[in-house]
């Protein structure tokens, strides 16, 4: 193999600092197609602890690719999706024939870097930022053979969701899913795992038909009632095959507007299952003709729920029981909501990143004058982190900050970041704990989105957490989107289809 392909490989294993142990579990086995390639250096010098680590990779690599030879042959697909998330959490893809797929997955797919750092500008991609230089370039899509998977609604078609890289070999350091991995690598090394799952408010609507100057969206299902339920049938059906269970579906508050819950899962899993869901969702929509929207337009809330827990890193006990009472966060799980409550200024900014989902936060302040604040309550749905124990799940918070736009990698990484922080500073919230959430007055959440981006902008934890390189360029994109703000209703229909 050559050293270019050497380099790529270890660049994304590159973001998991050297000194930290072996992950365990799921997100050991997600490493597997990393460790594949590694092991197909041999212009690299290894100790004995490496080419222990370097046989052992190599094994789990050929065996891996072994049985999905094997399932590519027993149900005869021909197409291999390498799908990537962009910054927007919408999939980025290259299909290949099958015949290239060994090929591809040891060496990796080119894929313009562009596409992964789109805006959401319909009349100009490309934001005015010092890494635009690159803007161009192309990126190397390394697969995780972990996520292999058949789509029931793609015919003979399966897809592996990759990571990005450099062609010289460097992580693409605006890539959420390597930055979820980091922050996942590093709870796991101070022997902690996450429990999470996400929760989300989407529209179906139907075909559209003109009535007059107007243009109508019938909706798929109804407040009281579901209108077409072979079609969520079939989405549920799909999903649980592909890996993402769907716990619950339910109408919701607007025409057309259903909640979907996802089982948890540990690890980059269920930000896995959450990026499948939005994918999914609406390829199927389309063979139904309906749209399926995640796009958070005014008058309209979308949520973007992240029920999560933390336990050891095993994944055997639930760290946020405290054994006391049932609906009491233990020490760590104080401390972590602590951090969650401390950084929910720029988390605000991570997790509702549209103009349009800030809406919903807006619509709350009558007073221009009056603050936002960032709450915390148990059982109580108001507050921005909920503290729940009920429906048959351990002891867990619901993080509330998020539309149904933001990135569900992004999301879980800038939970992660905010919880550590708070458990490393030993942060203490006991006096805000013993107040109701309408009491509480310490966490100011900016209501426009510019100056959610100056809060993130100055939260040096939160930036050094995700990378100066990935904070930097959301902002940049971000502030080009304020500026090339659109009001007319056609961008609305375009991004209906996009988000």
């Amino acid at each position: 193999m050559s050293m270019i392909h050497s380099r790529c490989a270890a660049a994304a294993a590159h973001l998991c600092p050297p000194t930290e142990p072996a992950l365990s579990g799921k997100q050991k086995h997600n490493t597997d197609s990393t460790l594949g390639i590694m092991s197909l250096m041999p212009d690299v010098n290894y100790d004995k602890e490496n080419k222990a680590i370097e046989f052992s990779g190599n094994l789990r690599f050929f065996s891996a690719m072994e049985q999905i030879k094997q399932q590519i042959a027993r149900e005869n697909i021909n197409f291999v999706r390498f799908e990537a998330t962009d910054l927007h959490g919408v999939s980025r893809s290259k299909t290949v024939p099958v015949r290239f797929f060994h090929e591809k997955a040891i060496y990796g797919v080119p894929m313009p870097r562009s596409y992964l750092e789109l805006t959401l500008s319909p009349k100009s991609n490309e934001v005015d930022h010092a890494s635009t230089a690159i803007f161009s370039s192309d990126v190397l899509l390394i697969p995780d053979l972990s996520t292999f998977r058949v789509l029931p609604w793609a015919e003979q078609t399966a897809r592996v969701i990759c990571d990005p890289c450099t062609v010289t070999g460097s992580p693409l350091r605006t890539s959420p899913r390597l930055i979820a991995k980091q922050l996942l690598a590093q709870l796991q090394s101070l022997g902690f795992s996450l429990h999470s799952s996400f929760t989300y408010e989407c529209c179906v609507l139907g075909a559209p038909d003109r009535i007059g100057p107007k243009t109508l969206l019938f909706p798929a299902t109804t407040l009281l009632s579901n209108h077409d339920l072979p079609f969520f049938q079939q989405l549920v059906d799909s999903m649980y095959c592909i890996g993402a269970d769907i716990d619950s579906i339910a109408s919701a508050s607007g025409p057309g507007q259903m909640e979907i819950n996802l089982r948890p899962e540990f690890g980059i899993a269920a930000a896995d299952s959450a990026f499948t869901l939005r994918t999914g969702i609406k390829e199927m929509a389309r063979k139904h003709s309906y749209i399926a929207s995640f796009f958070t337009d005014d008058g309209l809330y979308n949520a973007g729920v992240l029920s999560h827990s933390l336990w050891d890193a095993n994944g055997r006990r639930s760290l946020f029981q405290s054994g006391e009472k049932t609906a009491d966060l233990s020490e760590i799980g104080r401390k972590w909501l602590a951090g969650l409550l401390t950084h929910s200024a720029a988390l605000s900014c991570l997790m509702s990143p549209g103009l349009g989902c800030r809406s919903h936060i807006a619509r709350t302040i009558k007073d221009p004058k009056q603050m936002l604040y960032a709450t915390c309550g148990c059982n109580d749905n108001s507050s921005s982190f909920n503290i729940k124990c009920h429906g048959g799940r351990e002891t867990h918070i619901d993080n509330k900050l998020g539309s149904a736009m933001a990135n569900p990698y992004i999301v879980l990484a800038a939970t992660v970041a905010a919880g550590l922080d708070g458990i490393r500073r030993n942060l203490n919230i006991e006096n805000i704990l013993n107040k109701a959430p309408g009491q509480q007055r310490e966490f100011a959440i900016p209501v426009k989105l510019d100056n959610a981006l100056e809060a993130l902008a100055e939260d040096h934890v939160i930036c050094n957490s995700l990378g100066e390189p990935f904070v930097q360029y959301f902002i940049a994109m971000k502030k080009f989107e304020i500026e090339t703000q659109e009001l007319d209703d056609e961008r609305n229909k375009c991004l209906e289809y996009f988000i």
